[in-house]
């Protein structure tokens, strides 16, 4: 809990505002998770409160597709504490568990705000329903962050699995007739606390995290031809990491952080390669008449999955990186493309055409079964949460390019359209500790 503390708190310093440049439309599946409830935080000071924690933690479990909270107008009461709940009213309504909390001032622009997560069979049994009580006093403006936190803490007690609320998201913003019309860049998961890396005249791209959640990697065309950058999110110094001729794309950083992925076609085709981050050594991973591109890595490194044409159109590859042996590896569809692993390496998150449509759907490597995941008609780059609970990836919507949300089941999806302009090319931070 501490540490998890320290962790959010050390990002909450690179809010600017929270202020969400992204807005989440729910479109569906909010009605086929467990069933819980987050009554309204009892609030003992006398000015309005900055944030409604009970909000963004129902709102949280809700998008991540295994949730279905309770409308606060249909709670049977709204209990603050443990010892004011009537288990059997819950218990009656199908609820499992309970988040209930208080707020109060701590002086000097702080709150203390003390929440319990209850369950709800166990308390309707005559047990204590109580499985977490914790209390923190954080800054107003981290009042936010520490909701995402209770989320998370939430979210691993239910389903034993570790929560992605408080995570961030890259992505690349355009505001076509602006100066600089392209900006990179980063975000609390849900849109909040946007903040500008990178503005350019000229395109940015591709955006990809460093494990450790400190870098971004991406392309850039400010010179006219592409580039590819590694970005230091907090100091914001960057270096150039690739700049020769021809294509230079699609980076995307090691599980160790001391290598990236990249397409260049420096040699004539474009072919995937591995740059050394820090001596800049390169390395030839693939090698065939054909376009290669898109890299991804396996989870334990050993591997590198990657788009080509070498079949004819483009599906999936996997490269052994110590033994060379490349496989194909997804057969359904027309064509597939931008590999995603699963964080466990179970499934892989592609773009499936089929008919004409792009979309997003998931692959079980060890059956080969694949599951359309979205109905959208142009969905690309998607982006798997560090929990491979969600995916983020880029769609149309309502004639512009944005954002979308769909869970790794399918279950619920969401839209993110921009306020303003077109957002492309997300990122799912990692876990940030």
């Amino acid at each position: 809990m501490k540490k998890l503390f320290w962790v959010f708190a050390a990002w909450c310093l690179m809010a600017q505002s929270a202020m969400a440049e992204l807005e989440i439309l729910v479109t569906g599946g909010i009605d086929s998770g467990r069933p819980v409830a987050v009554p309204q935080f009892k609030w003992s000071g006398a000015q309005a409160l900055p944030e409604d924690v009970a909000n963004v933690v129902s709102s949280d479990l809700m998008r991540s597709g295994k949730f279905s909270p309770l409308n606060r107008n249909e709670m049977p009461q709204q209990p603050n504490q443990s010892s004011e709940v009537n288990y059997s009213l819950w218990a009656s309504m199908g609820v499992e568990a309970l988040v209930v909390g208080n707020i109060e001032p701590a002086g000097d622009g702080q709150y203390k705000v003390s929440f319990e997560l209850l369950d709800v069979l166990k308390g309707n049994g005559g047990n204590s329903g109580v499985l977490v009580a914790d209390a923190k006093v954080v800054p107003a403006k981290q009042l936010r962050q520490y909701a995402h936190l209770i989320s998370d803490i939430v979210y691993e007690q239910l389903t034993g699995e570790r929560g992605a609320f408080l995570t961030r998201i890259a992505y690349v913003s355009v505001k076509r007739g602006q100066a600089y019309p392209y900006q990179l860049m980063v975000a609390d998961y849900d849109g909040y606390n946007e903040k500008v890396l990178l503005r350019s005249k000229e395109p940015l791209m591709s955006p990809s995290w460093s494990p450790d959640g400190r870098k971004l990697a991406y392309v850039s065309f400010e010179k006219q031809r592409a580039s590819i950058f590694v970005q230091d999110i907090m100091t914001q110094a960057r270096t150039l990491i690739s700049s020769y001729p021809g294509i230079n794309g699609a980076p995307e950083w090691s599980p160790d952080g001391r290598r990236l992925a990249v397409v260049l076609s420096k040699d004539g085709q474009s072919e995937v390669y591995l740059i050394d981050v820090a001596s800049r050594s390169l390395s030839r991973v693939t090698n065939n008449n054909a376009i290669d591109t898109e890299p991804s890595w396996s989870p334990d490194g050993q591997s590198v999955y990657f788009s080509s044409e070498r079949g004819g159109k483009p599906q999936i590859y996997r490269v052994n990186l110590a033994s060379g042996d490349t496989q194909r590896v997804t057969w359904e569809g027309d064509m597939n493309l931008s590999a995603a692993p699963s964080p466990d390496g179970k499934n892989l998150i592609v773009v499936s055409r089929v008919q004409g449509q792009y979309r997003i759907a998931r692959q079980d490597l060890e059956t080969g079964a694949t599951y359309v995941l979205t109905q959208t008609s142009l969905d690309e780059s998607p982006s798997v949460a560090p929990n491979g609970s969600m995916i983020i990836y880029s769609t149309v919507y309502q004639g512009r390019k944005g954002l979308a949300l769909v869970s790794a089941d399918g279950r619920f999806k969401a839209n993110l359209p921009s306020a303003q302009g077109e957002v492309r090319a997300p990122a799912w931070s990692p876990f940030l500790n």
